[in-house]
């Protein structure tokens, strides 16, 4: 009887495995070895019925786990090559499946040479394949997948370039809606997750994460595949949360694994890695939030994961090491030495399945000496503190150059070698070596580039505190690399409150000034001064570097031209207000945007760089030169005020000599009590003569510890009664300093003295001194709005105010005068107030929001004016605004040195004089100085901004005879700008 035919053995074959019956699968491979005894070794049919009994064997060795049967199949599937030589039809079915069975008995056993046979064989295979033929994407898959596989076990950076290439091929073959699409969608995603994690590009991240939403959305609930993409898109958005500290990221990550894990319940055979995944992101919310419920469901999730991988299991190891963290974490939480030996027996396991050689063992190596080197500090063995240096050490060796896990290896380096320095391990317990070791791996480790900004950064604060713990001489350095990494990592964020959440929840809000304080106690006073512009008001630097001119490209040739003009299209891009979606808007992707934002600005930054190539541009837009700064005293010396926990000082600079420092008597501790004071004295009530007590104690002080000693050192920079500009910093950003005096009978003050303005920062400052032509009119808008809808209370002054400007200002021609009040003082009709006219008189309800200052506003009838319209504006023609509003001076508390305020933003906005108000203003004072600034500004028929200062000074000393007016709003209003 003669046997099946191979054809219609397939199709038996076929059937059998879409029943999945394993018996029906024994008995077809019967039939096969059957009809391979009838077919001889020249038989036309025999190299197909090998091709198809070798792939069966194949398929009962994954089902079954025989690794017996996956021997058999190969050499029969390397027969079936040999019998469909070249140019047979068969050739590229028998390549393929005899290149599967290699990759899985590599995955076996680990023979190398098994992988590299079934890369070579693939790629025959592929070039087989005509171009859109079905089984091309297929090929293209396979490929990829074995390249990644061989990536995995050798760390060559082109197995991993080729294989995420061949997925981007097979997914543009798979049209939307393929049953498959999901899986190629899910395995390009993972490929660029792998150079993500060894290259640190943050677009490679952005890609996996949209790659692996599509993928999710194409396994709704229901779908058998669905906990996967589950599983990898929740790792993803871990690792993002771990990049940037998005909470989000965290939680939703979390969420997505929990539902995972719920698809894989207990008895699944894959149950481990939602097990550990889960467990790992419960552990780094404890580290975030000390929430100890997260700790402890950790570890219970990591017993059980691991307790599912028993000796031998390819994700043993994973297990071992995450719950030998777990419990390291817990035994510093809680001191429970069980849990401290625990983790070490666990770490030795895991670098026990690293062997030499693995491209794993750098990270066990790494977890072994974190938890050794705590269990140094607490039992103080000399020998666990040297085996953890050795082994970071090893560990180090072992990395490639642009991998980021270097950054952890360096930082676990320097704590081992700080340990060394503190315990006296290497003699006196002053050993400098360790000590300079220590700094040299902090240094390091803020910079691996590829590690990303937000490590990078945090890596480079701890260095600063461990130099200022030791006074180290590499204090300064230490700075300076931490606020330029500050200032990129905060040009990444998309809006300029997530950027000022970040200065007030993140990052050290007096980094600069203390970078300051350093540069000081060295005796360089002009680096202090570049530290301070350079560290302080980031926010609104990030801002106007997208509106920077650029007139001068003009003369520098067609390529200069050309690079302004992108860099004009990609700022005015970035410097879009961001679309304002309430959470869960259908149709709009934050996450999208978000990334869309990053993008441009990494091009921007690129631009930027090659406009530094063109000769006299080398530093267009780095931070300025004290050379570069020292013009902003042209019209009279800048006065910056330091207050570090260190030292108090001030720093005289004048325009050509070199600058000053005065160290203050007076200290950061009594300083912030002289705000708290300040602050309550003119809350209170004034008393039966209108007369404050409390406030003019502080001012004396203010006068004795800060004032009189700058007072002191001027008379060689400015005769009395000329203008003086004050830069305070943090603790002096909350003082009346042009209010100080010791207000005794013929006691001195420094309005007698001297005019005082005030500038958030040097730069600021000379922006608003650029020339601009002037018309010959001037367009002046006075704003007025007494009934705001957000108001409780109605300003019944506004009306009369604005009609006092109007008869105070010079007629037409000279000024041309626009009222807007009542139901015109909207939102949009304050706006374009702004956008139409250079001089500007706002008269209405003024807000200082503390939570979130870029919502600090002029109420107006319908909407509120913020702080946010107004960044959004270029107002750099712009002359002069007087906010006759409540709080239009005051800053924030938690970030001082953003002066985040109205006057500052109107001023980093364009306008080149300011005048604001420090606290609660009272109508009548409002009408009264007004009436004097404005008589003393333009009492000669002329407009002149130049002259508000000292029109504003000589108004307020027309008030001070006045007995009726109280202290705290005789010296409400200040003054900014040129």
């Amino acid at each position: 009887m003669l046997p099946l035919s191979p054809n219609q053995l397939a199709d038996l074959a076929e059937q059998c495995l879409r029943r999945d019956d394993p018996h029906a699968l024994d008995k077809v491979i019967s039939l096969h070895y059957d009809a391979l005894g009838y077919y001889n070794a020249m038989h036309a049919c025999r190299g197909q019925l090998l091709c198809n009994l070798g792939t069966m064997l194949h398929t009962r060795s994954e089902r079954q786990g025989n690794n017996q049967d996956l021997d058999e199949a190969i050499p029969l599937l390397r027969e079936s090559v040999a019998l469909h030589p070249g140019g047979h039809p068969n050739r590229f079915m028998s390549l393929s499946n005899l290149a599967n069975g290699l990759s899985a008995r590599f995955g076996h056993r680990s023979n190398v040479q098994d992988l590299d046979e079934a890369i070579v064989l693939q790629r025959e295979a592929l070039a087989l394949v005509p171009v859109g033929h079905t089984h091309q994407y297929m090929s293209l898959n396979n490929l990829a997948t074995t390249l990644s596989t061989r990536f995995q076990h050798r760390d060559n950076r082109q197995d991993l370039a080729d294989a995420i290439t061949l997925y981007r091929e097979a997914l543009d073959l798979l049209p939307v809606g393929h049953p498959n699409r999901f899986v190629l969608l899910n395995n390009l995603a993972k490929r660029l997750s792998a150079r993500f994690d060894r290259q640190g590009d943050d677009q490679d991240l952005d890609d996996a994460i949209a790659l692996h939403r599509e993928a999710l959305a194409l396994c709704p609930v229901g779908h058998p595949h669905r906990s996967r993409p589950l599983n990898d898109l929740a790792k993803q958005l871990f690792a993002r949360f771990d990049r940037r500290n998005n909470n989000e990221d965290l939680d939703d990550a979390i969420a997505l694994h929990r539902e995972a894990l719920a698809l894989r319940p207990v008895g699944h055979p894959h149950r481990s890695k939602p097990l550990n995944d889960l467990a790992n992101q419960l552990s780094t919310r404890f580290h975030c939030r000390s929430n100890d419920q997260d700790l402890d469901d950790a570890i219970a999730l990591h017993r059980e994961a691991l307790a599912l991988c028993p000796v031998g299991h390819q994700e043993r190891v994973t297990s071992l090491t995450n719950l030998a963290n777990a419990l390291s974490t817990r035994f510093k939480h809680r001191g429970n030495d069980e849990n401290l030996d625990d983790a070490i027996a666990l770490n030795r396991e895991a670098l026990a399945l690293h062997p030499v050689g693995h491209p794993h063992r750098p990270i066990s190596l790494q977890s072994l000496a974190t938890t050794l080197s705590t269990c140094f500090e607490h039992r103080h063995n000399g020998q666990d503190l040297q085996e953890s240096l050795e082994n970071l050490r090893c560990a180090l060796t072992l990395m490639t150059q642009h991998d980021p896990r270097q950054l952890i290896v360096h930082t676990s380096l320097a704590t081992v070698y700080l340990l060394f320095h503190q315990s006296g391990l290497d003699g006196t317990g002053e050993d400098t070596d360790s000590l300079n070791a220590a700094m040299h791996h902090l240094k390091a480790a803020a910079n691996v580039v590829s590690a990303g900004l937000l490590p990078r950064l945090q890596a480079s604060l701890s260095w600063v505190r461990h130099v200022r713990q030791h006074s180290h001489g590499t204090e300064l350095e230490a700075y300076v690399t931490s606020m330029q990494l500050l200032d990129a990592y905060m040009s990444a964020m998309a809006s300029v409150s997530s950027r000022h959440n970040a200065m007030k929840d993140i990052f050290p809000s007096i980094l600069a000034v203390e970078a300051a304080s350093c540069a000081l106690r060295s005796g360089d006073t002009c680096r202090a001064v570049e530290l301070l512009e350079q560290g302080r008001t980031i926010i609104w630097t990030q801002m106007t570097r997208l509106r920077t001119p650029l007139d001068s490209f003009q003369t520098c040739g067609d390529h200069a031209v050309i690079l302004m003009k992108r860099f004009r299209e990609l700022s005015s891009l970035i410097d879009k207000p961001p679309a304002s979606h309430p959470e869960g808007t259908p149709g709009v992707d934050v996450e999208a945007e978000e990334t869309k934002y990053r993008r441009l600005v990494e091009d921007w930054n690129r631009a930027v760089e090659e406009i530094r190539k063109i000769k006299g541009f080398s530093r267009f837009l780095l931070p300025p030169l004290f050379s570069d700064l020292q013009d902003a005293a042209r019209d009279g010396p800048i006065i910056v005020l330091i207050a570090s926990k260190s030292s108090c000082n001030a720093i005289i600079i004048p325009h050509k000599q070199p600058p000053t420092s005065i160290q203050l008597p007076t200290d950061w501790g009594k300083l912030l009590k002289l705000v708290l004071r300040f602050r309550e004295a003119v809350q209170k009530q004034a008393g039966p003569k209108r007369t404050k007590p409390e406030l003019i104690k502080a001012l004396r002080e203010l006068w004795c510890d800060v004032v009189r000693p700058v007072v002191d050192n001027l008379d060689g920079f400015a005769c009395r009664g000329s203008r003086i500009w004050w830069c305070p910093t943090w603790l002096f950003s909350f003082l009346p300093l042009h209010a100080a005096g010791e207000y005794r009978q013929h006691g001195p003050s420094l309005s007698q003295l001297y005019v005082s303005s005030y500038t958030p920062s040097l730069t600021a400052l000379m922006r608003a001194r650029r020339s601009y032509d002037r018309s010959l009119s001037v367009h002046f808008a006075a704003v007025g709005q007494n009934r705001p809808s957000s108001a409780s209370s109605t300003l019944d002054c506004v009306e009369p105010e604005l009609e006092l400007v109007r008869s105070l200002l010079p007629p037409p021609p000279t000024v041309s005068f626009t009222k807007i009040t009542s139901i015109d003082a909207t939102k949009s009709g304050a706006l374009c107030a702004l956008r139409d006219n250079t001089w500007l008189h706002f008269a209405c309800h003024g807000t200082q929001n503390f939570e979130e200052p870029f919502r600090s506003a002029f109420l107006m009838r319908d909407q509120p004016l913020s702080l946010l319209d107004i960044t959004q504006m270029n107002l750099s023609r712009h002359e002069f605004a007087f906010l006759s509003a409540c709080e239009t001076a005051v800053g924030d508390f938690h970030t001082p040195d953003e002066v985040v305020h109205l006057a500052a933003g109107l001023q980093f906005a364009g306008v080149k004089s300011v005048i604001g108000t420090l606290w609660r203003v009272d109508d009548s004072t409002v009408q009264r100085l007004v009436d004097a600034f404005y008589t003393y500004l333009c009492g000669d028929g002329t407009m002149n901004s130049k002259r508000a200062a000292r029109a504003l000074h000589r108004a307020v000393q027309s008030l001070a005879c006045d007995k009726d007016m109280p202290l705290d709003q005789r010296i409400v209003f200040m003054h900014i700008g040129i």
